[in-house]
C-alpha cells in the first residue's frame, strides 16, 4: 500500500489538471492540489521505507535496477514536491501551463520508476518471499 497510493494519486493529478484546463472549474484545481499533496506525502513514506531497505540489504544494494529505481523515485518526488509547493498560494493560476508541465513530468517519472520497480519485483524478486527447499 505504501507504493500504490502515491502512484495512483500522482497519476490522477495529471487527469485533474487536464480537466481544469478543459473545463475551467476550480473544483479540479483543488482536487489536483489535494492529490499532489497527499501523493507527495505518502510518496515520502514509501521513499523512506525503500531507502532503508536499499541501504540495509546488501543484495539489493548490488542491483543496478535498485539504484535506477531510487534515482527515478527521488526525481519524481522532487518534481511533485515543487508542483505542490508552487500551488499553495495560487491553485488555479499555476496550473496552466507550469502545473501541467510538472504533472506531465511527474507522470513520466512515476512511469519510469514503476517500470524499474516492476523489474526489481518480477525479475530480481525484491520484496517477494520465495520458499527455498
Amino acid at each position: 500500500m505504501l507504493v500504490h497510493f502515491p502512484i495512483a494519486l500522482l497519476l490522477l493529478a495529471l487527469a485533474t489538471d487536464l480537466a481544469f484546463w478543459y473545463a475551467g472549474d476550480p473544483f479540479w484545481a483543488r482536487m489536483s492540489h489535494w492529490l499532489i499533496g497527499i501523493g507527495t506525502l505518502t510518496g515520502f513514506g514509501a521513499a523512506l521505507t525503500g531507502t532503508v531497505e536499499l541501504f540495509w540489504v546488501r543484495d539489493i544494494r548490488l542491483l543496478t535496477a535498485a539504484w535506477s529505481h531510487f534515482v527515478a523515485a527521488m526525481v519524481m518526488l522532487s518534481i511533485a514536491s515543487a508542483n505542490w509547493v508552487l500551488r499553495l498560494g495560487a491553485q488555479q493560476e499555476f496550473i496552466v501551463p507550469w502545473g501541467l508541465y510538472a504533472s506531465v513530468l511527474t507522470f513520466v517519472a512515476v512511469s519510469m520508476a514503476g517500470v524499474v520497480g516492476g523489474k526489481l519485483v518480477y525479475e530480481h524478486q525484491v520484496g517477494v518471499q520465495v520458499d527455498r527447499q
